[in-house]
């Protein structure tokens, strides 16, 4: 491909290059260029592309695609944003894979891996299309799994995906849409055929400036989408509603003008069970993840199905026979007296959110073991550990993923939010002992959370990623003890 193709529908101001010059590749990372790529300066949260031109050069970048002009000896095109240029380059580069499928972005602060997840799920067995998946979680195309560790990945991943969900024969891509990837132009010139808003909860005030502009920023979704579902029974609906230039479909639960409503919610240890109503349609929901949330999360993918002109008794029949999703409201299976739930809440809504509905079938103690991440939103640490000792019968207070934080220090500013319950809690800052001290101490009829990792299978400490799956764990204490072996780290 030459240059000219690729920067094509890109504004530019500065152009040192020939158009007509072949490009072999194209890269945001000096470090895996290859002789005859183009290399994109992109500024980032952490470092900045344009420190590292000289070194795309020298490993034989032809070009560069930057905001400023180089001071070494290459050609290039200056651009007024160069993470807008690459999300354009990048599509370019793979063909426009986005104008081959039907893709549905899901944002909010939680339950976006949940109705993603199940959106995949629904539209499977509701069309027999084959749909690929960009999540939290993993990334699918239609079956085939593929590990991720970036909520949404840069633009230029982005459309390697969905080139190959193209190439695949996928005709749908169901995404999870965070706001930094709408803040980063990430997504950038992809119009979805569905935006979905589940809620917005306090997260991420490390990177955003207030909770209104956190908000402003997932309300850009909705500026490039053909049509929206919109949580009405949320603070910050309205806004979303204000920012869309589409026709929109409102759901909810108390909101007595939601399109879609859920009447007659049924709440079960098990599950949840409710009516869907819409104008001319009524339709009997089972969905086999307990809690309130997950009446919203099964609304968002009725909506979806709605605009989306799924038969309903189809949608209906797909949600009863689903089996959830790894890492959320997750049983561990276990032969005791006591249960063991797996749940990645790691904002204060959503720890909320999994303690109360575990309160609501747990015949004994609710015990919440959870920890906050290092070097993000400290503000959340005391309000996570306010709520904790509020709905928990006994807490247990310890790491998460401390990154280059002291564990100590995080844990303190969760200790700061307990300073006056009567909750009982203990803090046990090494995971892994935590978790065997709360199985060790179990009683009957206990239900434990062990909150904050949920799907993830490691911890970070400083920049290194350490192997850690909770489910190992618990089943490496039941093997230990059984065997009469203490573990002595």
């Amino acid at each position: 491909m030459v240059l000219g193709e690729l920067i094509e529908k890109i504004k530019f101001h500065t152009l040192c290059a020939n158009l007509e010059m072949t490009i072999k590749g194209v890269s945001f990372d000096s470090r895996t260029i290859v002789p005859g790529e183009l290399f994109v300066a992109v500024r980032g949260y952490e470092s900045d592309g344009h420190n590292y031109i000289k070194d795309a050069a020298e490993n034989g970048a032809v070009c560069i695609i930057c905001e400023e002009t180089p001071d070494v000896d290459v050609t290039y095109v200056i651009v007024d944003n160069s993470r807008i240029a690459l999300a354009a380059i990048s599509a370019a580069w793979f063909g426009y894979p986005a104008e081959k499928l039907k893709i549905i972005g899901v944002t909010g602060t939680n339950g976006k891996t949940t109705v993603t997840s199940l959106i995949k799920w629904v539209i499977e067995k509701s069309t027999g299309k084959k749909v690929g998946l960009i999540g939290t979680n993993i990334n699918m195309i239609a079956d085939k799994e593929i590990d991720t560790e970036l909520t949404t990945p840069q633009s230029y991943n982005i459309h390697e995906l969905f080139s190959m969900m193209v190439l695949e024969g996928c005709e749908y891509a169901i995404m999870e849409v965070s706001s930094h990837a709408l803040h980063q132009n990430r997504v950038f010139g992809i119009v979805f055929e569905v935006g979905v808003f589940t809620n917005l909860t306090p997260d991420h005030l490390d990177f955003h400036s207030s909770l209104d502009e956190y908000a402003e920023t997932k309300a850009l979704l909705f500026e490039c989408c053909s049509k929206a579902a919109i949580n009405i029974d949320d603070d910050y609906a309205q806004l979303m509603i204000s920012k869309a230039k589409c026709p929109v479909l409102t759901f909810g639960i108390n909101d007595l003008s939601a399109d879609l409503a859920a009447k007659s919610v049924k709440l079960r240890a098990d599950g949840v069970s409710f009516s869907a109503l819409t104008i001319g349609n009524l339709s009997r929901i089972e969905l086999g993840i307990p809690g309130m949330f997950s009446v919203y999360n099964a609304l968002a993918v009725i909506s979806t199905g709605i605009l989306l002109e799924l038969d309903m008794e189809q949608v209906a029949a797909a949600l009863k026979t689903t089996k959830g999703v790894k890492g959320r409201a997750e049983v561990v299976s276990l032969d005791k007296e006591y249960t063991v739930i797996i749940d990645y809440a790691h904002t204060p809504d959503a720890l909320e959110n999994i303690i109360t509905t575990v309160q609501g079938f747990a015949k004994g103690r609710v015990v919440t073991l959870f920890g906050c991440g290092g070097d993000r939103d400290k503000t959340k640490r005391p309000l996570m550990g306010a709520i904790a000792a509020e709905h928990s019968d006994f807490v247990v207070v310890t790491s998460d993923n401390p990154r280059t934080e002291k564990p100590a220090d995080i844990i303190n500013g969760i200790l700061a939010g307990m300073e006056d319950t009567k909750t009982q809690y203990c803090v046990i800052e090494n995971r892994k002992e935590a978790i065997y001290w709360v199985l060790e101490n179990a009683k009957p009829d206990d239900v434990i959370i062990l909150a904050g990792k949920g799907h993830e299978t490691y911890q970070i400490f400083g920049k290194e990623k350490i192997h850690f799956d909770e489910r190992e764990v618990v089943a490496e204490y039941f093997l230990n003890t059984e065997a009469g072996i203490r573990d002595e780290e």
